[in-house]
């Protein structure tokens, strides 16, 4: 386990890029698997979800061919059925949350798929019906396997999949993403009503129309997928990640610094630079890049009839839940009171611990609401010992500990890593003072 040290304090300055989206490449590498021809993808993130995805796919007999370490081909040409059918497969999918995304196409090409209870980060129940429910309605059948942890989806033999229409019970991205890609291969026509309509969804839906799918309604909540017999190749871009443009917003407020986040897509930020200012956070739109400028006192909005300002998240266009950690923490520093509600996971906010002990003022209500209390630096945030739950929670301490007085720590790092690429390297560059210990 290794570990962050942290001289908070330091104001930052300079220019920095986001990483391509982790989000998007989970489900555009997991998509490589509907075709036996090559699939180029740049601007993947190099971080440790991803590469474990990798590895992943190469025990199952994809040809991967690294051309950098943000641009891969794969080639599903040759997939090792006996891997797909071992306990070794299923304790690997089941370590890593993104592996989800492999169990669609699997199905719908080979006619079977193993769905292990996955793995990722420890923020509360997080549900698959939608992915297994979407599955059968499109003619798998459902078999328990307890001894394997898992769950096994098959359609008869020589079967194919068959398109049908869907009401999803939840906007579920990754689950839309599993049913979508399934449905690429299947007989007939898949009508997808309360489907996810996020930025990486429709980047997952450009790339399967590139390989040959024929899909209607990208953008919105009702798609429509007429199946083909094949997919070809193709060659696909990964967008810049929201949730790290978000961060490193949230990281300039905190430590008072003045940045400029280079090529954000701004048309894929929905309403994340507007929650942002409703912290009292000035950002200037400079093209496609984003300009932060230092202020001394950001203060927070009330609503117009005066109540207490409340973030909450929800889905596309609404706010991400992955941005709430940081939100709360950039919360603690301003000059106002917000209502943090985080609407989905149960553990999310379990974190606030830390900062209450780094003197911030945090009621949590309930699992799900916590109340901040923001001073305007009054105390500032003292340096503390922390360790990270999960990604999120991670950079939000990170963020946290770069703006308190002293020397912070942060446990079990690779946690961050997951997520963040060379955090601590790209950082230290804008002035940062990070030290990684293994």
């Amino acid at each position: 386990m290794s570990t962050f040290t942290i001289e908070g304090g330091c104001r930052l300055s300079g220019e920095i890029t986001p990483q391509g989206a982790k989000n998007e490449a989970l489900q555009i590498i997991s998509a490589t698997l509907l075709t036996s021809e090559p699939v180029t993808i740049n601007n993947i993130p190099d971080i440790l979800d991803i590469r474990n995805l990798i590895a992943l796919l190469t025990d199952m007999g994809v040809k991967v061919e690294r051309h950098s370490p943000n641009s891969y081909t794969f080639q599903a040409s040759e997939i090792n059925s006996d891997f797909l059918d071992s306990r070794e497969f299923v304790k690997r999918c089941a370590s890593l949350r993104g592996s989800v995304l492999v169990v669609g196409p699997l199905l719908a090409r080979f006619g079977k798929a193993y769905f292990p209870r996955p793995g990722g980060d420890k923020i509360g129940r997080r549900k698959v019906d939608t992915h297994i429910t979407g599955l059968i309605n499109l003619g798998a059948t459902l078999e328990a396997a307890p001894d394997r942890r898992a769950y096994l989806l098959q359609t008869p033999e020589g079967e194919r999949l068959t398109g049908t229409y869907m009401l999803l019970d939840e906007a579920s991205v990754t689950g839309t993403a599993n049913i979508v890609m399934a449905a690429t291969l299947a007989r007939g026509v898949t009508t997808i009503y309360n489907a996810a309509c996020e930025p990486y969804l429709q980047q997952l839906c450009r790339l399967l129309v590139a390989m040959g799918a024929r899909i209607d309604g990208i953008g919105s909540n009702l798609l429509t997928i007429t199946g083909t017999e094949s997919l070809g190749g193709a060659t696909h871009r990964v967008l810049p990640d929201m949730i790290e443009v978000g961060s490193f917003i949230g990281m300039a407020a905190m430590t008072r610094s003045s940045i400029t986040i280079k090529d954000v897509s701004r048309r894929n930020l929905g309403i994340i630079p507007e929650c942002f200012r409703r912290l009292g956070i000035t950002i200037e739109e400079r093209g496609d890049d984003l300009y932060i400028p230092a202020k001394e006192c950001y203060e927070v909005e009330t609503h117009m009839d005066g109540s207490v300002l409340t973030i909450a998240d929800a889905p596309w266009p609404g706010l991400t839940p992955d941005l709430l950690s940081v939100m709360l923490v950039v919360a603690t520093q301003c000059y106002g009171e917000v209502l943090i509600h985080q609407k989905m996971f149960e553990s999310r906010l379990f974190f606030v611990d830390h900062l209450i002990d780094m003197g911030a003022k945090i009621i949590l209500c309930d699992p799900h609401r916590a109340v901040v209390i923001g001073l305007d630096h009054h105390p500032e945030l003292r340096a503390n010992h922390m360790h990270s739950p999960d990604i999120r929670a991670g950079i939000a301490m990170l963020i946290a500990a770069m703006s308190a007085r002293g020397t912070s720590t942060i446990d079990n790092i690779e946690q961050i890593d997951r997520g963040y690429e060379n955090i601590d390297t790209r950082l230290n560059a804008l002035g940062a003072r990070i030290t990684r210990i293994p």
